[in-house]
């Protein structure tokens, strides 16, 4: 039995965890959820897998969560405190970090610390602190496995081969709802337009992220941690179809690609299991149904995302935090109505250029990178005409 604390079950990734130890219950226990906005669905999950401790953002809500729970002996806590002993709670034996953006941060670290084997889909605390969340892992020799659908893949493929042999990993994305529009029409995208994803069903920031092909960016930042690669050696194409997850290719020619529908349970079922693979209700992967699989270049043009995320990475230190933090503040912006879509690269872009990266060799010089990033793209979107700067 493998106890687990869940940190963001009410998101799209906890949710499918949750349907995993629903459907092998016999394997999994929960000992610890953590929410967000959605009351109704954790206070569901609380009272179907009865966890020991839950986390919510706030009092207010924590004080809403335990009046509807009284009736259960579930521990209620609120804030980064909450979210800091969910994560390092003393049954779990791992933690599915599925918390969206900077906000996983710390308490992935914690769990880190604690001594707690990770299934990491919580990409953005690799992109700020890559280097320094790496450095625990080795020093409390604790597994940190890739639940991303592209890590996940990439690790299957490296499987029984020498890191030594490998030439280059390929990253793969499918391009989004806009990667056949014409350029001079990317203005006009609306939010509605973006949050619909033509092969996958995620939380709107990853789906934004998707559109401007900023979650590639952050995935190559994230790969390079997690493989211990450079930047040189990642490669992103374009694949609409979304059934090769990623792929791996060797110093002899062979290319290892790891294949499936684009379903978020095998992953995250992989990572909780590995390397036993267990059954799951999925359809199989009809390739002939399917006829033809495609990739393509990235255009630069359409995703400058991309571009400055590898810059962000060769410049290091303390600018892919600074990138990940501008880049949630103009989603945000984005999502509200107050900026264009071709403005979100511009934010980052100008944010990235007023910063002077510095090495990452404490917790709070992220936190700091993070503060400013914030800071300086909030005032970049709100003091300047954007468009045409």
């Amino acid at each position: 039995m493998k106890n687990l604390a869940i940190l963001g079950s009410t998101g799209s990734i906890g949710s499918s965890a949750l349907e995993i130890v629903a459907a092998h219950s016999d394997r999994f226990r929960v000992t610890a959820l953590t929410g967000n906005h959605n009351l109704d669905l954790l206070a569901d999950q609380v009272r179907r897998f009865s966890p020991l401790r839950v986390a919510v953002p706030d009092e207010e809500r924590a004080a809403r969560l335990k009046e509807r729970l009284k009736d259960t002996g579930t521990e209620i806590l609120f804030g980064i405190a909450g979210l800091v002993a969910c994560a390092s709670h003393d049954e779990a034996d791992m933690v599915i970090s599925a918390i969206v953006g900077s906000a996983g941060l710390i308490p992935t670290l914690a769990a880190i610390e604690a001594g707690k084997d990770v299934a990491l889909a919580n990409k953005e605390t690799l992109v700020a602190a890559g280097p320094l969340i790496m450095e625990r892992v080795r020093r409390r020799n604790v597994h940190l496995l890739p639940v991303d659908s592209e890590h996940s893949a990439i690790f299957q493929s490296l499987q029984g081969h020498r890191k030594g042999d490998v030439r280059r990993l390929i990253l793969t994305a499918s391009g989004g709802p806009f990667r056949e529009m014409p350029l001079d029409r990317m203005r006009e995208v609306t939010p509605a337009a973006a949050l619909v994803h033509p092969n996958w069903h995620m939380g709107k920031k990853i789906t934004i992220d998707s559109a401007t092909m900023m979650n590639k960016g952050l995935e190559v930042i994230e790969a390079r941690w997690l493989f211990d690669l450079p930047a040189e050696k990642i490669d992103v194409h374009i694949h609409p179809q979304s059934v090769v997850h990623s792929m791996v290719e060797y110093i002899d020619g062979a290319v290892i690609a790891q294949m499936g529908i684009p379903d978020m349970k095998t992953p995250i079922a992989y990572a909780l299991c590995c390397p036993e693979r267990i059954p799951l209700d999925l359809p199989p992967l009809d390739l002939c149904a399917m006829g033809k699989l495609t990739f393509l270049e990235v255009d630069p043009r359409r995703f400058p995302c991309l571009g400055l995320a590898y810059e962000a990475l060769r410049r290091g230190g303390t600018a892919p935090a600074v990138l990940n933090a501008a880049n949630e503040v103009a989603v945000e912006c984005f999502l509200r109505g107050e900026i264009t879509f071709m403005d979100i690269p511009t934010i980052i872009r100008l944010t990235l250029e007023r910063h002077e990266a510095v090495p990452i060799q404490k917790l709070e010089a992220v936190l700091e990178a993070d503060r400013w990033g914030r800071e300086t793209a909030a005032m970049i979107s709100s003091t300047a005409k954007v468009e045409g700067l």
